[in-house]
């Protein structure tokens, strides 16, 4: 309930319930404050068993916890009937990174050996060249787009 207090924290929430109880009124405070917790989650308890005696046993598996998105979308991912396990395993990612360098080298490999006569050294150019000297390089203007 409390999971994200720190120390200084709860520190600082023990001295203020000091100084506005006081050391006297204290105890009595905190008893107070026990016993009302318990009943808020006796009553939440009694409120979640009529709720699921009332739905059924077709909602005996039911969890209010599962009302939480992300709790239901991890349950529902993790169940085995939907057939993800194998969808999940069938992606292996160092094989296949393995096949594309094993690709590209074949393809470097094959380049070179067709390249090896000329000057680049086995290079690939990867330069841009135009491909008509005398085109006009404008781009194209649509009188009707505008």
């Amino acid at each position: 309930m409390f999971n994200d207090i720190g120390p200084l924290e709860l520190v600082t929430i023990i001295v203020l319930a000091v100084l506005v109880f006081g050391p006297d009124k204290l105890p009595k405070v905190i008893q107070d404050v026990t016993r009302t917790i318990r009943k808020i989650r006796e009553f939440s308890e009694s409120a979640k068993q009529d709720i699921r005696s009332e739905l059924g046993p077709e909602f005996k598996d039911f969890e209010f916890e599962d009302l939480n998105p992300k709790t239901f979308i991890r349950k529902q991912l993790d169940n085995e009937d939907l057939g993800l396990t194998e969808i999940r395993n069938g992606f292996d990612l160092k094989k296949e990174m393995a096949e594309v360098t094993e690709a590209v080298t074949i393809h470097e490999r094959e380049a070179s050996a067709s390249s090896s006569g000329s000057s680049a050294g086995g290079r690939v150019d990867m330069t841009k060249k135009p491909e008509d000297a005398g085109k006009d390089d404008r781009p194209v203007f649509d009188a009707d787009a505008t």
